[in-house]
């Protein structure tokens, strides 16, 4: 699986930490990260909402399998990627979180609080959460006498996602010009050399390309 490390301006500071946590959890268990930033201060200041537009297409593209985001206290970047088509978003604080969101509700996203609740031992706690989101394959259920009902409810969502939410396309070629300045951002700096490399599909990264050229 590949991960994607997603975070935002308020919350640079930690990038080195989270990233070198979250890189040993995953590679214990045969997974790939990539750090996308924001690495520090001097860097495009990317928001939550860009985050959101950028963890979107990451999945889309097959770029990421999952992504870590977040911001300071986790629920506007929660919220940000659960109004994106295909993400999935769980507000994760401590392990149990990360193990229940992964088995009850098989997302491809986490958002965790930076800022809020960060003191003494908080690179522990973020070890203990990411060693519970590899611990086993997502959406296996919890308990296991409830996991049809737990896979057949978080099947119904995707459909519900994709019936709610506008397209990627329409998205990434919003004509209002706020949206459209959230797409280039989303993308700016060393995210877009990255996003190249790691994508999958063609077709997505042309569109892309195009959005941000208008």
């Amino acid at each position: 699986m590949n991960i994607a490390l997603v975070m935002e301006w308020s919350t640079s500071a930690k990038n080195e930490t989270v990233n070198e946590v979250l890189t040993k959890a995953a590679q214990a268990k045969g997974h790939s990260v990539v750090n996308y930033g924001q690495y520090n201060m001097e860097d495009n200041r990317q928001t939550y909402n860009q985050n959101a537009i950028f963890t979107a297409v990451l999945l889309a593209s097959g770029a990421a399998d999952f992504v870590i985001t977040g911001c300071g206290t986790g629920e506007g970047a929660m919220l940000a990627c659960n109004s994106m088509p295909g993400v999935v978003c769980g507000l994760v604080a401590d392990p149990a979180d990360s193990y229940l969101f992964t088995q009850i509700n098989g997302g491809n996203c986490l958002s965790l609080p930076y800022n809020k609740g960060w003191g003494w031992a908080a690179e522990v706690n973020l070890e203990y959460m990411f060693e519970k989101l590899f611990v086993q394959a997502p959406g296996g259920g919890y308990p296991p006498s409830a996991a049809a009902s737990e896979q057949r409810n978080a099947a119904l969502l995707n459909k519900l996602k994709g019936v709610s939410h506008r397209s990627l396309e329409e998205i990434l070629n919003a004509e209002d010009p706020d949206i459209h300045e959230m797409v280039v951002n989303a993308f700016a700096g060393k995210r877009m050399e990255l996003f190249r490399a790691n994508c999958k599909d063609a077709a997505i990264l042309k569109l892309v390309e195009g959005a941000i050229a208008k």
